[in-house]
């Protein structure tokens, strides 16, 4: 579980195996155990210096004035990549805002 302050904005991470790192990707976060609904996604980007054979690593400015913030509690983060013609929704971790 990943653990931000409710004061801080920084990059968090999310390693995705297989992707290229050019795909459009977006990020949710809900209540645990709960699917996103379309409203709950927020545009993301791929980490430039994570791309390799491998995978990418996408990334969400999280925090009060960043592209999304949540208040304190635990959330469930998710990706979604779109790559026609797949659309994999990815569960990616709980994050613990404090």
């Amino acid at each position: 579980m990943e653990t931000i302050s409710s004061l801080s904005r920084e990059w968090l991470p999310f390693w995705i195996r297989g992707a290229v790192g050019s795909e459009q990707v977006e990020i949710a976060f809900t209540v645990p155990c709960v699917e996103p609904v379309e409203n709950d996604w927020a545009g993301a980007e791929w980490d430039p210096l994570s791309v390799t054979a491998k995978g990418a690593t996408a990334r969400i400015l999280f925090g009060p004035g960043g592209t999304t913030s949540r208040p304190e509690g635990t959330w469930q983060a998710w990706v979604r990549i779109t790559a026609p013609p797949q659309l994999p929704v990815l569960p990616a971790g709980l994050i613990d805002v404090i």
